[in-house]
């Protein structure tokens, strides 16, 4: 069931906010007007989405709902920390949360700052309900895509430390454009043998082909694919 707003406070044991529907996306709204907190939790209520609010930033960071799926609707004027402090700060800590800011308190420098940091849209007060919605959905929908990608690279990633030393080096320079005979050479194996180890890479990494490998091993974060691996025995 849905929890109602109040429980969801930072005085409300974490225990309690587990109970949130974990199916349905998260629309967590800060701004400082209860009854603009209000009106938009309506609305976001309407559209099927669970929203949450909270009076400043503090409040939100206190409450640890900031991995949870979905978006974040974000006044630019808070007390404490302002909004593009806080996305400022997520950026920092490698949180993408999407963000839409609605603001009575814009202007064109701070548009383009916040659309420079990633923000989803830029929106003043008021704002027609429609307008918010579109914005909330597109949100929403690149959380999900981002979640997407980081779950194939997580899996990509423990395919990887499944391969031994030489598969490693293996799939570094067939990732290369290698041929099975340069990279005999290079590691001073043989062909047979580099034979050998492509096919438990391409076994390990569950790919149907070259091609498929070479799209699994660019998911893989730069650091992982830039260091080559330190040359193994045969």
């Amino acid at each position: 069931m849905t929890v109602d707003l109040p429980l969801l406070r930072k005085s409300t044991p974490r225990s309690a906010r587990r109970t949130l529907e974990v199916d349905k996306p998260l629309v967590i709204i800060v701004d400082d007007d209860a009854h603009v907190r209000e009106a938009l939790s309506e609305l976001i209520r309407s559209a099927g989405f669970q929203p949450v609010d909270f009076s400043s930033t503090r409040d939100l960071l206190e409450a640890d709902l900031l991995d949870s799926p979905g978006c974040l609707i974000l006044d630019v004027r808070l007390p404490g920390a302002s909004g593009l402090d806080l996305q400022r700060q997520l950026a920092g800590n490698g949180n993408a949360k999407p963000i839409i800011f609605l603001t009575g308190h814009g202007d064109i420098p701070m548009t383009v700052q916040a659309m420079k940091a990633g923000a989803v849209d830029f929106l003043t007060k008021p704002v027609r309900d429609q307008t918010l919605l579109d914005a909330v959905n597109a949100g929403i929908a690149v959380d999900a895509a981002r979640r997407a990608e980081a779950a194939v690279v997580k899996l990509n990633m423990e395919r990887l430390e499944t391969l031994t030393p030489r598969e490693r080096e293996v799939l570094h320079e067939v990732a290369r454009g290698r041929l099975n005979k340069q990279i005999a050479f290079d590691l001073g194996i043989s062909e047979v043998t580099v034979k050998l180890h492509r096919g438990n890479v391409m076994r390990k990494m569950e790919a149907a082909s070259i091609g498929e490998l070479i799209r699994t091993w660019d998911t893989l974060p730069a650091p992982v694919r830039m260091v080559r691996p330190a040359q193994a025995s045969a």
